[in-house]
C-alpha cells in the first residue's frame, strides 16, 4: 500500500474557498470535538513541501538516449517539448502560407519593410530556398521580442536586398532538419506509456513574435494536431513557445490553443519567475511560485543543488527546470554525469519533493484553487464532498486531503466510488488526522470507524 509522507511543519492556506464543514451532531457528543471532520486540501500532492518539473526543449536525441534513462532509474517523469516537424512521419511540416515569393521579393524593392508588412516578410524569408536566410528571421524575431521593431525591419530589409542582388546560395527546402539519429513516434509512444509528458514546441521552432497570424497559427495548431494524432488528447495540454517568448501577441494566440504555457500562466494565485529573473522565491506574495531555472553547460552542480535546497525550505515553490542539450548534443549541453548527480540529489530528498510533469502540477494547482470541500459527520462516519468548477474532461487529477479524526477512532476505512483508498494516519500534538487522495467532482469520500 502506498504511504504518504506528511510535512510536519505548519503553513497557512491562502484560499477564499477551501473548507466548509457542517456538523450533524453537537460538539459535545462523546468522542467528537469542533475539529473532528475538518478537512483541507494540501498544497502539494502527498503533503510534499515543493513540486519539481523536469522539462526539456527541442527534442535533441540525447534527451532520450541519456537523460530519460537516468530519470527512469530514479522514477522521475519528465515533460518533453518537441518540434513535431523534425520527427519522421509527422503530417505537418514547416512552410510559408501566403502570397507568391516572387511578388513579395519584388515589392521589397520599392516598399521598405515597416510594421505593416514586417510579419509577412519575416514569415516568408526562411522559406525562399536560400542558405542562411532563416538566421535573418531569427535575429529579427529576437528584436521584436526585445521591443525593437525598427531594428527588426532593418534586418529583414537586409535579407531581401541580399536575395535581390543574387548574393545567396540555393539549398534544399528541408536542409535545416539536421541529424540522422532522430526520435521516432514509435519511441515517443513507448516513452509516453511510461508516464512522460510530450508537449508542443511548435512544428519548426520559429520566432513566433515575428510571424503573421496565419503562419503563427500553422505552427501552433498543426503541432498540436500531430501530437493528438500520434499520442492522443492527454498530450495536447501543455506548450512552450520557442525562445521563451513572452510577447503579448503570441501569448494571446497560444493561450487560446493550449490549456497551459510554460512561457506564461496568468493565474491570480501564481507568481512567475522566469529563467532570467533574479527575484528570490521567498519574495513572492502569492500562494504559489513558479520558479524557472535553466541549467547551462557551465552551470556548476552546487548551484543546481542550491535550487533544491531552496525548495526544501519553503512550501510554495514549483521549481520548473528547463534543459536543452545533453551530453554534447543540442544547445548548452549538460553532461550525463552532471544530470545523474543532480537527479540523485533530488532523489535523496524525495520525501519532501513531488517530482511531476508540467501538466500534472498545473492541474493540481488549478484543481485545488477551484475546489470546495464540504464535510458532514456522525458518530462513526465522516463524509467529505469535494467539488470543483473546472472541465472534468481536462481536470481529473486526485488531490491530497487531510481530515481531522476523533481521538476515539482506533482504526478506519476510507472509500470513494466504492473503492478503498490508501491513506496515512497522522498523529500530532493537537490530535489525530488522516491524509488520502480524492477525486474532485465525483462521489463523496466516506471515512468510517472500523469497529
Amino acid at each position: 500500500m502506498k504511504k504518504f509522507v506528511f510535512m510536519k511543519e505548519k503553513y497557512s492556506i491562502l484560499l477564499p474557498v477551501l473548507v466548509v464543514m457542517t456538523s450533524l451532531l453537537s460538539a459535545c457528543s462523546p468522542g467528537l470535538n469542533q475539529k473532528t471532520g475538518k478537512t483541507e486540501i494540501l498544497k502539494w500532492k502527498d503533503g510534499k513541501r515543493s513540486a519539481i518539473s523536469l522539462t526539456y526543449d527541442d527534442g535533441s536525441i540525447n534527451q532520450f538516449r541519456v537523460a530519460l534513462p537516468l530519470m527512469e532509474e530514479k522514477g522521475f517523469p519528465g515533460t518533453f517539448f518537441i518540434n513535431t516537424g523534425h520527427i519522421p512521419g509527422s503530417e505537418f511540416k514547416a512552410r510559408f502560407i501566403g502570397r507568391p515569393f516572387e511578388e513579395i521579393i519584388k515589392e521589397t524593392a520599392v516598399v521598405a519593410t515597416n510594421p505593416d508588412n514586417l510579419f509577412e516578410r519575416a514569415s516568408a524569408v526562411g522559406y525562399l530556398g536560400y542558405r542562411g536566410l532563416m538566421d535573418y528571421h531569427t535575429r529579427a524575431g529576437a528584436s521584436v521580442d526585445a521591443g525593437n521593431m525598427e531594428r527588426a525591419c532593418e534586418i529583414i530589409d537586409e535579407a531581401y536586398a541580399k536575395v535581390r542582388a543574387g548574393n545567396v546560395q540555393k539549398i534544399p527546402a528541408d536542409d535545416r532538419y539536421f541529424g540522422t539519429d532522430r526520435l521516432t513516434w514509435d519511441e515517443i509512444r513507448k516513452f509516453a506509456s511510461w508516464g512522460h509528458e510530450f508537449a508542443s514546441h511548435t512544428i519548426s521552432h520559429p520566432r513566433l513574435a515575428i510571424l503573421d497570424e496565419v503562419n503563427m497559427l500553422w505552427e501552433l495548431e498543426k503541432c498540436k494536431e500531430d501530437i493528438y494524432r500520434q499520442l492522443g488528447p492527454e498530450h495536447t495540454f501543455s506548450c512552450e513557445c520557442p525562445y521563451g517568448t513572452e510577447n503579448e501577441r503570441v501569448m494571446e494566440y497560444a493561450l487560446e490553443i493550449y490549456a497551459a504555457l510554460r512561457n506564461r500562466m496568468p493565474e491570480v494565485y501564481l507568481a512567475e519567475l522566469n529563467r532570467g529573473s533574479r527575484v528570490h522565491p521567498a519574495e513572492a506574495d502569492k500562494p504559489y511560485v513558479q520558479w524557472q531555472r535553466g541549467p547551462l553547460s557551465d552551470t556548476p552542480l552546487h548551484r543546481m543543488k542550491s535550487w533544491i535546497d531552496t525548495c526544501l525550505v519553503y512550501n510554495d515553490i514549483w521549481l520548473v527546470l528547463v534543459f536543452h542539450g545533453v551530453d554534447g548534443v543540442g544547445w548548452e549541453a549538460i553532461s550525463g554525469d552532471t544530470l545523474d548527480n543532480f537527479f540523485s540529489y533530488i532523489k535523496a530528498n524525495e520525501d519532501e519533493l513531488w517530482v511531476a510533469t508540467f501538466q500534472d502540477v498545473t492541474k493540481y494547482m488549478r484543481e485545488r484553487m477551484n475546489s470546495v470541500v464540504k464535510t458532514s459527520r456522525d458518530r462513526d462516519q465522516i463524509q467529505v464532498n469535494l467539488s470543483q468548477n473546472l472541465d472534468p474532461r481536462l481536470y481529473n487529477l486526485a488531490l491530497t486531503l487531510k481530515t481531522d479524526l476523533p481521538d476515539r477512532w482506533k482504526e478506519i476505512s476510507i472509500s470513494q466510488n466504492g473503492l478503498d483508498l490508501d491513506y496515512e494516519i497522522i498523529s500530532e500534538k493537537q490530535g489525530k488526522s488522516v491524509m488520502y487522495p480524492a477525486l474532485p467532482g465525483v462521489n463523496p469520500v466516506i471515512i468510517r470507524s472500523a469497529k
